[in-house]
């Protein structure tokens, strides 16, 4: 588990976990992280998930 301060000033605890994916995606996200669209790998997926839990809240 990784502790950090989020910008509010809230803890926020990460689990490191691992993922398989396609070729393809890791290509296109690692050209994303390349042109600096994104961090990491980490934070690409982790933008992701963020961005799809926010559709599924909403209905969207």
């Amino acid at each position: 588990m990784f502790g950090e301060m989020n910008n509010m000033g809230i803890e926020v605890v990460r689990i490191k976990t691992s993922v398989t994916l396609e070729k393809e995606l890791l290509e296109w996200m690692d050209e994303k992280i390349k042109r600096g669209v994104y961090a990491s790998r980490s934070h690409a997926i982790r933008y992701a998930l963020i961005e799809l839990m926010k559709r599924e809240k909403t209905g969207g």
